[in-house]
């Protein structure tokens, strides 16, 4: 641990230092340099001042782990980003340097340096400004993704179903419920046929739902509202006293769930009629790649329905579509999981979507077919850790079956 914290300190020493003599080739004035050392200074004070705050033992420290988040995120990543640009430069020219047979002008260096510490310090204030505005309204600004899907084996009386999503609540991260009221009044608007939550309704505590459970049971279905289990759900990320005490938590998060009006499918499936024929909805405990927990029992969820029948799933984590169900005997039609959140984080654009989340998770946004079988990830409607989103909104997702 001293080793870790000894090198992060020596790397973060030699990008200051060297975004500084960007900064010096920019601003001349010796106030200036002063204003720019008083407040890198006033930062890591900051910095270390809750960093050596922070308990492992404390269960509701969300308020200071996002405060932490966002300034170091809006002060050191754009700093990486203008120092990386410095350094790619001045890679390039030391190269040239080495196998140039001629000596550059005496203007060549300062000048140069002087208009890339511009180019980088630009964008590096655009980015500080975009992850503050994450914070400010970026985690408010939900929006309706309309999919729809030709689900395998689907009675006629299902044509045109419309199921709701939303995902990834995690309710500790929001200090100011009311602001999330017109959110939920367009989930309402969808008037949807079902509503459905794909895990991590907290982030760890069954009482941080509390404050929000007001808003959850406002949501309207015609044929009720259903959920499962998420990893941070289990409350695995804090110290308890007792096992008992961890397992009372999880028993309390779903009697919340339920005072809400939503139904808990722990390893289980509900089966909706219409007009005689059936849709089948499923919902497994969390699945996903170690270290995440593996309580998903598809078997057990699946048991007693026909292959052939058309089948919903709701699975936590979207690892566990190509490890376990898209080649299950069942045969699921269609899984709907979160988990991912986009990574808050990315470019959300109709023909480009990145975000650095896509090099853990293969299927990490959107649909998904392969196998016959239909997966689809939704961004997430809250936010963990960082408080904010950039570039990725938090989604509501209505499916439509056809």
């Amino acid at each position: 641990m001293r080793q870790s914290i000894l090198i992060l300190t020596g790397i973060l020493f030699f990008l200051e230092f060297y975004i500084y003599l960007g900064f010096k080739s920019l601003f001349t004035s010796s106030t200036a340099r002063n204003i720019y050392l008083l407040f890198t200074a006033s930062i890591y004070i900051f910095l270390l001042y809750h960093f050596f705050q922070f308990r492992s033992d404390e269960q509701n420290n969300h308020e200071r782990v996002q405060l932490v988040a966002t300034v170091f995120l809006a002060f050191l990543l754009p700093k990486l980003l203008t120092g990386i640009i410095l350094l790619i430069d001045d890679i390039i020219r030391a190269g040239q340097y080495l196998y140039s047979t001629t000596t550059p002008g005496d203007t060549y260096l300062p000048e140069r340096r002087k208009f890339l510490s511009g180019i980088g310090l630009g964008l590096a204030a655009t980015l500080t400004l975009l992850i503050l505005d994450g914070v400010a309204f970026g985690k408010y600004r939900h929006k309706v993704r309309r999919v729809k899907i030709r689900l395998p084996n689907l009675p006629e009386a299902f044509r045109g179903y419309r199921i709701v999503q939303i995902s990834d609540m995690h309710a500790g991260s929001f200090l100011n419920p009311k602001k999330l009221e017109s959110a939920f009044k367009l989930i309402n608007k969808q008037n949807a046929d079902l509503i459905v939550f794909t895990g991590d309704m907290v982030n760890n505590k069954a009482t941080e739902l509390l404050p929000l459970q007001h808003l959850f049971r406002s949501l309207k279905a015609k044929d009720g509202k259903f959920s499962v289990l998420g990893n941070h759900d289990y409350g695995q990320y804090v110290e308890w006293r007792t096992e008992k005490e961890k397992d009372q938590n999880l028993l309390d998060l779903i009697s919340y769930k339920e005072d809400a009006g939503f139904v808990t499918l722990r390893n289980e499936h509900v089966t909706i009629r219409r007009d005689g024929q059936a849709l089948h909805l499923v919902g497994v405990e969390n699945w996903g790649e170690k270290p995440f927990p593996q309580y998903g029992d598809l078997d057990k969820a699946t048991k007693g329905l026909e292959v052939d029948s058309a089948k919903v799933l709701l699975s936590h984590d979207p690892t566990h579509f190509d490890q376990i169900v898209k080649h299950h005997p069942s045969k699921i039609g269609l899984t709907l999981s979160g988990h991912t959140h986009g990574m808050q984080f990315g470019l959300d654009l109709k023909n480009i979507k990145w975000s650095p989340v896509q090099y853990r998770y293969k299927k990490w946004v959107d649909l998904y077919e392969s196998a016959g079988s239909y997966l689809y990830v939704n961004r997430g409607f809250g936010v963990i850790g960082y408080p904010g989103r950039v570039g990725m909104h938090p989604e509501i997702t209505e499916i439509e079956l056809i």
